[in-house]
């Protein structure tokens, strides 16, 4: 599936969305006289998602009374601008998930802790299975069980990082070669 914005947004009103929110960027007046280009356009519209994550959580978890039903009420407004598409809602889903195994596993070191290791893993298994179903739905025989390999090996990389966070904490005893090592 293409997926492709009726009304793509330029550079300049992600900017005024940004300013608008409070939350726009300090433009380099040297490096962008003449303000946002369209190169920035990605990166523009990161900086807007993370406001609106932000916007959304706090909103969402200032007590626990009524925490499900802020959720489902940000849900339901998700999904009357996504509209009934449920191609297009799976899209937008495996997209998220990605960012999301994408942030879990960055670190300040080079080494992903195995905690962060399991939940990068967990993440991209959603992705897979997803993928796996669109696929199946649509009668792609190749295009699914490519997907629920990934999905296999994911599953076995959380599986993985589990017992190395248990190791690490003394809950279970590691392998033959760590104990060599």
């Amino acid at each position: 599936m293409s997926i492709s914005s009726e009304r793509p947004v330029d550079a300049e009103q992600i900017y005024a969305a940004l300013a608008a929110l409070a939350a726009e960027p300090v433009a380099d007046a040297e490096k962008r006289p003449e303000g946002p280009r369209e190169e920035d356009r990605l990166h523009l519209l990161g900086r807007l998602l993370a406001k609106t994550e932000f916007e959304i959580t706090a909103a969402t978890r200032l007590t626990e009374e009524g925490e499900i039903e802020d959720v489902l009420e940000t849900t339901l407004g998700w999904g009357q601008q996504l509209g009934a598409d449920p191609g297009l809602a799976v899209n937008v889903l495996t997209n998220r998930l990605q960012r999301t195994a994408l942030q879990v596993s960055e670190t300040e070191t080079e080494e992903v802790p195995p905690g962060r290791e399991a939940a990068f893993a967990a993440a991209m298994t959603a992705v897979y299975a997803l993928s796996a179903q669109l696929h199946a739905e649509r009668g792609d025989t190749e295009g699914t069980r490519h997907a629920l390999s990934g999905a296999e090996e994911a599953l076995i990389d959380i599986l993985q990082g589990i017992h190395d966070l248990r190791v690490a904490i003394g809950d279970a005893p590691g392998s033959e070669n760590e104990a060599d090592t």
